[in-house]
């Protein structure tokens, strides 16, 4: 395997797995509820994380090529999944649902948790730096770290098998 290789296996790992670890910091630490479209823009990074861990692991080096790059679509989907997100946030379009969000503790019931659950609207941004929510840098870091990881996978050759 090529240097760029080990680079765009080890992005394809570390860029979804960084935004999820974002995400749930801001969660858990600093209060900042998902909403439904935000739960979609977590799911695809939650494949490419098993995806890109695959390529680690399995024999071949082609294989291992194609789920680096796989891993680098699914994060690509999460980045245009947060574009969508961010234009229902600053009002470019409207979303498809009333989004809202809904966490039931363990022992809780359903309606204690309806009840007592924050809610979180899909097109109010909740959290912003330099005017881009965070939807928007979903977007910006999963579409721009998508590109650099195909990018250096493409550099494997096309068989999948490492230059000299």
């Amino acid at each position: 395997m090529t240097a760029d290789f080990k680079i765009a296996r080890l992005l394809a790992l570390l860029i979804p797995a960084a935004l999820l670890g974002g995400a749930y910091i801001s969660q858990y630490v600093f209060g900042l509820y998902p909403c439904e479209m935000c739960w979609w823009q977590r799911w695809p990074h939650f494949a490419a994380v098993a995806i890109a861990l695959l390529a680690f692991v399995v024999p071949g080096d082609a294989a291992k090529v194609w789920l680096v790059r796989l891993a680098a679509i699914a994060v690509l989907i999460s980045g245009l999944i947060g574009a969508f997100h961010a234009g229902v946030e600053y009002g470019w379009w409207e979303g498809f649902t009333q989004c809202a969000s809904l966490e039931i503790a363990e022992g809780q019931s359903a309606l204690d948790a309806i009840m007592g659950a924050p809610t979180v609207r899909c097109d109010e941004v909740q959290w912003s730096l330099f005017g881009i929510s965070l939807a928007g840098w979903n977007f910006l870091i999963s579409g721009i770290g998508a590109i650099v990881v195909l990018v250096l996978s493409a550099r494997t050759g096309r068989s999948g098998v490492g230059r000299a």
